[in-house]
């Protein structure tokens, strides 16, 4: 088992990361959970562990900024379970959901690759190459046309019908 990164939380707010030994910020931190590193955020003069609060921090952050993904109503809905009687039940259901719903997205994500074969830009760099055979076939055709209206010996080329010619 892998061991457990620790990050220690000083009471200046500034995070430092004991296995690289240097300070990293709020958006380091989240990086490491993209890239699925297992960490702990320990406050410096306690050894508490406040993991949680510095993942709700970030959640705040980028709820503020672009998009939000949690609704008012949702965390409205969340908020309304703290002292339920079912408020222990409800972390461990959204958590089941969400690994529902992660196992769903891979799966959707496994078949249309399988399906398709290729990453979205292979598709599209593979359409674009086709796209421009087809154009240069219709250019190569024309050219070809032209070429043998004009420049066939002993073939003869229709007059245009423009309706400028004299009557006899």
């Amino acid at each position: 088992m892998a061991q457990v990164r620790i990050i220690k939380k000083y009471p200046n707010r500034r995070l430092y990361d004991t296995e690289i030994s240097s300070y990293i910020t709020l958006e380091d931190v989240r990086q490491l959970i993209v890239d699925g590193e297992s960490f702990e955020v320990r406050d410096a003069r306690s050894g508490n562990d406040i993991t949680r609060s510095v993942l709700l921090q970030i959640i705040a952050e980028h709820e503020q900024d672009g998009q939000p993904m949690l609704s008012t109503e949702l965390l409205s809905q969340i908020i309304r379970f703290y002292g339920d009687s079912l408020q222990g039940f409800m972390g461990s259901y959204l958590e089941r959901s969400m690994q529902l719903f992660l196992d769903q997205q891979q799966q959707f994500r496994s078949q249309l690759n399988s399906m398709l074969g290729k990453t979205p830009f292979a598709m599209l760099n593979q359409l674009t190459e086709r796209n421009m055979d087809l154009w240069r076939e219709l250019q190569s055709g024309l050219i070809d046309k032209m070429g043998t209206s004009q420049d066939a010996p002993g073939e003869v080329r229709e007059k245009p019908a423009t309706g400028t010619g004299k009557r006899r």
